[in-house]
């Protein structure tokens, strides 16, 4: 997601260059500890800094520019730290998802748990590769997490913008684990409804990549409810948009582009929309279409029968579906954003940061 505007593209860049200086500063610290903390430590800067495309940073900056923020007054460097431990955040809940989805690549590398295992299996160190890297992978996916909050607590903002910041963030994390647990539990209960999916959407996805990170720039710039209201109501149809990409993606994506293996939605028996609505129309139209994806979903399916699913999603008209509610969601997101307060350079950016995250390859 690329938005060309001199403030935005200064702002992602300021957001790379506070990573780099924290996490310089953690790595200092960390090779007076110990060796295997210095490498675990070095591991997740590498993670951090070689790519992503800071989708929640440029909306949380975004937004506080909406809401009157002076990117070159004396705030906006402690707003720029702030954005930045969205990063973090990110990150902590990527390392983690992986583990949970059992997903071996991310961004075309080995996932953090699969980098952990290789390294045990290497250097020939005693015990179960497998279970070394879950273990090292959920310790870096937590201090992810808490160097987030160290982000933000040392981030030098005024102490009345804290105080808006703070219930927003504890707010996003909370929200963040809390549609983890809700995809897990989906999975286990093979509910196939659609409400699950979008449940389990605006709290896994939408909320900590467009909604609170709006939220989180608007309460740094101490905007009003008004302007609150509205950044949230586009955040959650932009966010969900965007969710909704990337079901679309994990079953049709180019994994040259994504990064990931095509198909892994199915092979680790996601529960989308897009599955949700084909399998209801499937239970109307076409039950032995219905018997096939059961049968597939959360298996290790070929590539011939990763094709038959995809024309069966095609066919049953469920892309389709998942299309026109991208597009709705997101024409109903521009509407509400283009009736609010914020100023409109910020307004025009964020449209485009809306069609450049539901139109978007990766």
């Amino acid at each position: 997601m690329t938005v060309d505007h001199p403030e935005v593209t200064a702002g992602t860049a300021a957001v790379d260059a506070a990573l780099r200086t924290f996490l310089a500063e953690r790595r200092a610290g960390a090779a007076a500890i110990g060796e295997g903390y210095a490498t675990a430590v070095a591991d997740l800067e590498e993670y951090v800094l070689r790519g992503g495309k800071r989708v929640r940073p440029t909306f949380a900056w975004t937004g506080w520019l909406g809401a009157g923020g002076d990117p070159d007054g004396p705030t906006a460097p402690a707003v720029l730290r702030t954005c930045a431990a969205l990063e973090l955040l990110h990150a902590s809940a990527l390392i983690h998802d992986d583990i949970v989805d059992a997903s071996r690549t991310r961004r075309g590398f080995p996932s953090a748990h699969v980098a952990f295992a290789d390294r045990h299996r290497e250097r020939g160190w005693s015990g179960d590769p497998d279970a070394y890297g879950t273990g090292a992978a959920l310790l870096v996916g937590d201090l992810a997490l808490v160097w987030a909050d160290d982000l933000v607590r040392t981030s030098g903002l005024p102490a009345d913008a804290m105080t808006r910041v703070g219930p927003v963030w504890s707010a996003m994390r909370t929200e963040v684990l809390c549609g983890q647990l809700l995809d897990l539990a989906a999975e286990a209960r093979g509910d196939e409804s659609a409400d699950a999916a979008l449940l389990k959407d605006r709290y896994k996805t939408a909320s900590y990549t467009v909604e609170r990170p709006l939220h989180v720039g608007a309460a740094a710039a101490g905007a009003d409810q008004g302007l609150v209201a509205a950044y949230r109501a586009f955040g959650a149809d932009i966010g969900l948009a965007f969710q909704l990409r990337d079901d679309v993606l994990g079953v049709f994506g180019d994994p040259e582009v994504t990064g990931k293996p095509s198909g892994d939605d199915i092979r680790e028996g996601k529960r989308t929309v897009l599955l949700a609505t084909a399998l209801r129309r499937a239970d109307d139209r076409d039950p032995a279409a219905a018997r096939f994806l059961r049968s597939r979903i959360g298996t290790d399916v070929s590539e011939d029968d990763l094709d038959s699913v995809r024309a069966i999603l095609v066919g049953l008209g469920a892309v389709a579906y998942v299309e026109r509610e991208i597009t709705r969601r997101r024409d109903r997101a521009v509407a509400v954003l283009e009736r609010s307060a914020a100023t409109r350079p910020a307004r025009e950016r964020l449209a485009a940061m809306a069609l450049s995250a539901t139109q978007r390859s990766r």
